[in-house]
């Protein structure tokens, strides 16, 4: 058992002295304790009196006296629990023998010190009063006691004084200092997630190779509510103390501003420490995003796009796959990857730009790259040159292009040389030596270039196999409809016998607890439902081939309806229109399957197969000069080799 524990199982203190302020400290049977609950002031007050009254403390436990009057030191140890718990800081309370008193010498004070001369001493000898006297030894409590009443009070370094003493050497030494106040610490604002800075460690692949061309995290992504930045309060400080026992004010910390580091996205929440132990100031993210850092102020925010300036390239970026919009300031290197939603490029782009859906903006040139837009537009306001262009449900949009393949639901360029171009909807300011398919072409300019020829594909779906497949559809829709009607009349037959209907509706009315059956009732109805098991199998079996029969009408009615669509798709006009011919070009027919989807989602390659190779078609235009305009509403005349009623004019 501690000592502690000790006294606080024994019977209340006996005090020593029963008026003055001496009442906080007692006597008990295992040493000297004080009350702590009562004031420093009134501790200390109690001290003096014992100590001016020619006592003093025997077996002192100096820390622990220190910090009892003084806060300052180690901590107490935890009270019991039960009310008038004390500590204990000495062993016993004795009084201060004169003649010993009188062996201490006076102390050294100045300049926040205190120093001793530490010399052999000797009691008088009662025996042989004028003889040299008895060899004596100073006693550490003693000294306490005596600094005490000479006005040290605090800051006394106890083990040098017992050090001391034990050697019994002549020597002088600080054996007290004043105790420095601690300043408060300032407060500090803390990280709290990992999330906070980029990881450019290659990334590593699902079957655990490592991909050298992607950072781990470039563009750290932050989910909403996470907390960013913590705030620790600034402390007060330690309290210091003269050697007097004068209290000595610490400087506090300074305070610090947690909604300075804030910007647009974060707020500034009081939550609970995810330690326990209550409570501080953190950054919270208000919204999911990405996490942007102003380099000036420190401010974070949480943006729905990533801003960088830094350029993509295998030293800076590698590799970029993300969730969201982007924005680059700077170059795009070649073999450099940057998929995500809308995509911005304000440098030149030498790499491949991928967007799931947003737009795809290019300030400068697409330079021997790709641009790829699944659900959006494309629009390059630069050169594009020997790249790829393709947005599949939506526009491109080109100044100037050369050596291109561009494919898309609808194009317009400026200026094209030497392109390969398929789209929907197809406008052209003016066309050198390019090959042009769309089912709406407008061209304001077209002639060859060099070795390469001017080429416009008029596309025209294949109607006739689209009418040939939709009569074998129906006639097989008809079938099944026929096979589910004879199913029915099957059902119907077997319902009707007596037997069976009369089954069908007791069995409908105990379902629904219409009706309720005693025993003899419940055991003759399971009699009935043996009797008609076999047309009730029948009757199921019927069933689900009803069911089946009408799933496969059902599913042949979407289909015929797909397919109508596509013959009414294959009756819009297709038109073409040349303002000026500038050169030896070519206007031909160019047929494909709406079953087997727009053409302008082949790959790049088939799109460049397809167009620069064969023509089968039938040829509208061929001339050096002039203009050119068709459309494909019936009219009176009908082109050769061509399914429906065409008209063309040329200049």
């Amino acid at each position: 058992m501690s000592i502690d524990t000790a006294a606080a199982a024994q019977p209340p203190a006996v005090r020593i002295v029963t008026t003055g302020p001496e009442h906080c400290i007692a006597v008990r049977d295992d040493g000297v304790h004080a009350d702590p609950a009562v004031l420093g002031t009134t501790l200390i007050a109690a001290v003096d009196s014992l100590y001016r009254s020619g006592k003093f403390l025997v077996g002192l436990d100096y820390p622990r006296f220190t910090r009892a009057l003084f806060g300052h030191g180690p901590a107490l140890p935890a009270a019991p629990g039960e009310e008038g718990a004390t500590v204990r800081i000495a062993a016993d309370i004795r009084p201060f023998d004169p003649a010993r008193r009188a062996l201490y010498r006076a102390l050294k004070i100045g300049a926040g010190r205190a120093e001793y001369f530490f010399e052999p001493v000797w009691l008088a000898d009662p025996l042989d009063p004028d003889g040299p006297g008895v060899p004596a030894r100073l006693d550490a409590d003693e000294f306490v006691a005596d600094a005490w009443l000479k006005g040290v009070r605090c800051g006394i370094e106890i083990d040098t004084v017992r050090a001391a003493i034990a050697s019994n050497r002549a020597e002088r030494l600080m054996v007290a200092r004043r105790l420095d106040p601690v300043p408060g610490q300032d407060a500090r604002i803390v990280e709290v997630s990992d999330d906070l800075h980029r990881n450019d460690a290659p990334r590593q692949l699902a079957n655990g190779r490592l991909d050298l061309g992607s950072f781990q995290n470039r563009f750290p992504q932050i989910r909403q509510g996470v907390r960013l930045l913590q705030k620790v309060a600034a402390t007060d400080g330690e309290q210091g103390f003269e050697m007097s026992g004068a209290p000595l004010p610490p400087t506090p910390g300074r305070d610090a501003d947690l909604a300075s580091y804030g910007g647009p996205g974060t707020r500034v929440e009081r939550c609970k420490d995810a330690r326990g132990g209550g409570s501080s100031d953190y950054l919270v993210a208000l919204r999911a995003g990405f996490l942007a850092v102003d380099a000036k102020s420190s401010r974070i925010s949480i943006e729905d796009r990533i801003v960088s300036h830094d350029g993509v390239s295998a030293r800076t970026t590698g590799n970029l796959r993300l969730s969201g919009d982007y924005e680059e300031f700077g170059e795009v290197q070649e073999q450099r990857l940057i998929e995500g939603e809308s995509i911005t490029v304000h440098g030149d782009v030498f790499g491949r730009l991928a967007s799931r859906g947003g737009a795809i903006l290019l300030h400068a040139n697409l330079i021997g790259g790709s641009a790829r837009n699944e659900r959006g537009d494309i629009r390059v306001h630069g050169v594009a040159s020997g790249a790829l262009l393709q947005a599949f449900a939506g526009a491109v949009v080109l100044e100037r292009a050369e050596n291109c393949v561009v494919a898309g639901a609808r194009v317009s360029i400026a200026h094209a040389v030497n392109c390969e171009i398929i789209g929907d909807e197809v406008t052209i300011g003016q066309a050198e030596g390019s090959v042009v398919a769309g089912r709406r072409v407008a061209i304001g300019s077209a002639m060859p270039r060099r070795q390469s020829e001017m080429r416009v594909c008029v596309l025209r779906p294949q109607g006739p196999d689209v009418e040939v497949l939709m009569a074998a559809l129906d006639q097989r829709v008809a079938q099944f409809g026929e096979l589910a009607l004879r199913h029915k009349a099957q059902m119907t037959r077997l319902t009707a016998q007596p037997e069976v209907r009369r089954y069908l509706l007791l069995a409908s009315k105990v379902r629904k607890n219409e009706i309720s059956l005693s025993p003899e009732q419940a055991q003759q109805f399971r009699r009935m439902a043996q009797d008609v098991a076999p047309a009730l199998k029948e009757i199921a079996a019927a069933s689900a081939k009803v069911r089946a029969a009408e799933a496969e009408q059902q599913a042949g009615a979407q289909m015929l309806a797909g397919l109508d669509a596509q013959r009414r798709d294959a009756a819009l006009v297709s038109t073409a229109e040349l303002g000026q011919v500038r050169g030896e070009t070519q206007v031909r027919l160019l047929a494909f399957d709406p079953a087997a989807g727009n053409p302008w989602l082949l790959a790049p390659r088939a799109v460049k197969a397809r167009l620069r190779g064969p023509q089968p078609g039938a040829l509208l235009f061929a001339g050096a000069a002039g203009g050119f305009a068709w459309d494909s509403t019936p009219k009176a005349d009908q082109l050769p080799g061509d399914g429906s009623r065409l008209a063309a004019s040329a200049e």
